[in-house]
């Protein structure tokens, strides 16, 4: 009987292991900071060991003779152990997104999102927003079917090229999707290869922002798709979603998408910018699932920097009692 609860206790200690790992992934968007090196498993004491310095079961404190089984037994605690190091890793990276926080003025620390679901849920075309022959084409919707208190932010176009922004949400740990047009683009590809590689999704705007339902089917294909080639040659994948210009489409604009890959066509529920937001729904309220669009741009174009948008979105989100998830889990 003792050997069988031992089992279950240990069953039971993996599964919450498993689940604070996910819960870990899912807070980030990629792209290691200096801080958050202290927060991987394993750097319990957030001291990493000098260059050369043994480790694991070769390391010990100064002066201080080890037993020969003290290396099997001192790292590893048993099951609570582990769980307890891995529980102080995951509030010690809380602490330092608190701290970038005040570093970039929030107004409060960003909400962590739950662990993404096992099985991503059915997205549908919302009502109103159907075109003939809907059933077999990429799903058109604003909001994605969840019951946690979570949102998603995507970001469109791609003409300004901040720096600080990358910065920011590296440190913050925010996920967002980008949705790219090449024309706006194509004179620093480099600085969206670098959002790549720091685990943002790439997605596809079209390549020159026209207005699509006044275009013809080859018009359009030449739009959509040849972006699609855009952005496996530049960033070595085909993206899954579209958002076309305006947030305006017809049945040919969602045959010519499915036909060159895409899955999903997500719109929005509320817009961004640095001094406001703007509503879609009567409420002019956040809603679990909601899809929050905001801009490349920069104090040319609106009243304030992109980071400026950030501090305005997350006040807005965190005030609501609201965490940013990452898009490409659920969708």
């Amino acid at each position: 009987m003792q050997l069988l609860r031992q089992k279950r206790e240990f069953g039971h200690v993996r599964a919450l292991m498993a689940a604070l790992l996910v819960a870990a992934l899912a807070s980030g968007c990629g792209g290691e900071s200096a801080e958050a090196k202290y927060a991987r498993p394993g750097a319990a004491t957030g001291h990493p060991a000098p260059q050369g310095a043994p480790q694991g079961p070769q390391a010990q404190k100064p002066g201080q003779a080890q037993k020969p089984d003290q290396a099997r037994k001192a790292p590893q605690g048993g099951p609570a152990g582990a769980l307890a190091a891995y529980a102080e890793n995951l509030r010690r990276a809380e602490a330092l997104r608190t701290v970038a926080a005040r570093r970039w003025k929030l107004a409060r620390t960003p909400l962590t999102a739950p662990p993404p679901p096992a099985v991503k849920p059915v997205i549908r075309t919302r009502k109103g927003f159907e075109v003939s022959g809907g059933a077999t084409l990429p799903p058109v919707f604003t909001t994605v079917p969840v019951k946690d208190k979570v949102v998603f932010l995507t970001i469109d176009d791609g003409a300004e090229k901040d720096p600080e922004f990358l910065r920011m949400m590296s440190e913050l740990k925010i996920p967002y999707s980008a949705f790219l047009s090449d024309y706006v683009i194509n004179d620093d590809y480099g600085y969206f290869a670098r959002m790549r590689d720091r685990g943002v999704a790439l997605h596809n705007h079209t390549l020159h922002h026209r207005y699509l339902p006044g275009l013809s089917y080859a018009e359009q294909k030449r739009e959509i798709c040849g972006q699609q080639d855009k952005m496996q040659k530049r960033y070595g994948k085909r993206p899954r979603l579209f958002r076309p210009p305006y947030g305006n489409y017809n049945g040919d604009t969602l045959r010519v998408a499915g036909s060159c890959g895409v899955t999903a066509v997500p719109l929005w529920a509320a817009e961004a910018f640095p001094d406001h937001m703007e509503w879609r729904e009567w409420d002019r309220d956040l809603h679990p699932g909601d899809i929050v669009l905001t801009h490349f741009r920069g104090r040319d174009d609106w009243k304030g920097s992109m980071p400026d948008m950030v501090r305005r979105v997350m006040k807005t989100i965190t005030d609501k009692g609201y965490a940013v998830a990452r898009l490409e889990d659920y969708v």
